[in-house]
């Protein structure tokens, strides 16, 4: 088998489509102003993953994706912020990607949702 081989490019394969970060208005890279209340990167687990899932989420967006999407800005949380990158993520690793984000296009900060105005994942 090749090593370039995806399975899941194999046609017939279920896979969702990748979330938009850009504001095709301002044709910017959308960030959070600030890190949410429940960021994934406060102290305390506020989001209550089990252990090691940070370091893998982390360790993917430093792969191939090159950012995170904000949890509260995901379409199960009912946010009135379309995605938005991870402010947590941002503020701690510089990938290639957000530099590139950065030199092409910059960035729009916008606004986390407000907690009492979404729901909270259980």
């Amino acid at each position: 088998m090749d090593s370039m081989f995806d399975p899941a490019d194999e046609p017939g394969t279920d896979r969702s489509p990748r979330l938009s970060v850009g504001d095709p208005e301002l044709r910017k890279t959308r960030l959070l102003a600030r890190e949410c209340s429940t960021c994934i990167f406060k102290p305390g687990n506020p989001m209550h993953l089990d252990p090691g899932r940070l370091k893998q989420m982390v360790a993917e967006a430093r792969g191939a994706a090159g950012y995170i999407i904000c949890h509260s800005t995901l379409p199960y949380a009912d946010s009135p912020v379309p995605p938005a990158v991870c402010r947590g993520f941002a503020d701690r690793y510089r990938t290639w990607q957000l530099q590139v984000m950065e030199r092409l296009w910059g960035f729009v900060d916008v606004e986390p949702p407000d907690p009492d105005s979404t729901r909270t994942p259980e």
